[in-house]
């Protein structure tokens, strides 16, 4: 499938560098398939936009600050290096990205601190252990399990998608905004951005409603930032990320699959974990390990019903995705008025509520 048609033009003016405040004062896109988007609702609405005895199903994994400056020493030679965290494979071990990436070696020493700076009391110490396909570059750190946690709460910053580092520097407002109030479990480099609309008083809302709620874990990785680089969708790797759905919550998601009640998917994250473990029937398994699913149209869904999303970058794996759940032409529409309506964009944006198409619901689920 050709990556151009998942393009669209997209006014700078219309990238969120800042959340709606308060978080659930978000604007909120309705789209159903064979109808025009609906505007006028807000995250806040949700509960009257749902239906009681909905299962929503979130993400619970928090984001570090796995965002490192420090310098390469190779002799004499000096440079400075960046480097953004993606997947803990160890307790003293973590795949990143790097820039340069181009003068990174196998062997290197890497010293990261604060401000570039090596010397200050805390810099944390690594070795290029090796360089991977796809940029990946496998460092091996000098401390490991809780003593690494602490050195990077030390050093690291929060890591903003590169659409917002690239027009201002993380500061103090971050550490809560770029973080859900239900987070729980160390180990994402990215938010899953459609929690962060949440607050304790719209989860309030929705126990009131009779809304039941469930929580998986995907640690987000900052490949989700990458581009598509090929032209055709199947000559794109994904990198992996790492899941966990307990045997409890497999068990309740399947009971209310019998019960033929909807399951609501608070972002892609959650969505791409249940699709990873559900079998062909939709029954969906526990699950503890990585998962590289890479969804276009075509993909016949087995889990999700509705889909709560933030709006994604063109060409990016997450515009498929939610072209492969509500329809290409459906999300090309409702793309075009978000932009045209003013609604916000990417990780601090506005959100949207997708109904799945049933032209790809396997039987049994239609």
């Amino acid at each position: 499938m050709r990556v151009d048609i998942f393009d669209f033009e997209l006014p700078e003016e219309r990238i969120a560098l800042r959340p709606a405040e308060p978080r659930d004062a978000a604007r909120l896109l309705v789209v159903r398939p064979g109808q025009s988007p609906q505007d006028g609702a807000v995250v806040h609405d949700l509960p009257d936009l749902l239906q009681p005895g909905d299962v929503m199903v979130f993400n619970d994994t928090k984001v570090i600050p796995a965002q490192l400056q420090g310098m390469r020493r190779r002799g004499e030679a000096v440079t400075p290096v960046e480097a953004t965290l993606h997947m803990r494979v160890a307790p003293d071990r973590w795949l990143a990205f790097m820039r340069p990436g181009k003068r990174i070696a196998e062997g290197d020493r890497i010293h990261f601190g604060h401000d570039q700076n090596s010397c200050f009391l805390g810099a944390l110490d690594a070795t290029v252990l090796e360089k991977r396909d796809a940029g990946e570059i496998l460092l091996g750190f000098d401390v490991s399990g809780p003593f690494l946690d602490e050195a990077l709460h030390a050093v690291g910053h929060i890591p903003l998608p590169p659409y917002i580092a690239s027009k201002r520097a993380d500061d103090a407002r971050d550490l809560a905004d770029y973080q859900t109030v239900f987070a729980r479990d160390e180990g994402a480099v990215a938010a899953p951005t459609a929690g962060l609309h949440f607050t304790p008083t719209l989860l309030d809302a929705l126990d009131q409603r009779g809304i039941e709620r469930h929580f998986v874990t995907l640690h987000v990785g900052a490949g989700t930032f990458l581009p598509v680089k090929a032209d055709d969708t199947a000559d794109h790797k994904m990198h992996s990320e790492t899941g966990e759905i307990s045997q409890a919550t497999a068990e309740a998601l399947n009971a209310a699959r019998r019960d033929g009640r909807r399951i609501v998917s608070v972002g892609t994250t959650p969505l791409r974990l249940l699709e990873s473990a559900a079998d062909e029937s939709g029954q969906i398994a526990a699950w503890n390990g990585p998962t590289d699913i890479f969804i276009t149209p075509g993909y016949r869904f087995r889990s999700v019903d509705v889909l709560m999303t933030n709006f994604h970058l063109p060409r990016s794996t997450l515009f498929m995705l939610v072209s492969a759940f509500a329809g290409l032409d459906t999300m090309r529409e409702a793309y075009a008025h978000a932009i045209s309506q003013g609604y916000r964009f990417y990780s601090y944006g506005d959100s949207s509520l997708l109904f799945r198409s049933r032209v790809d619901a396997p039987t049994g689920y239609g």
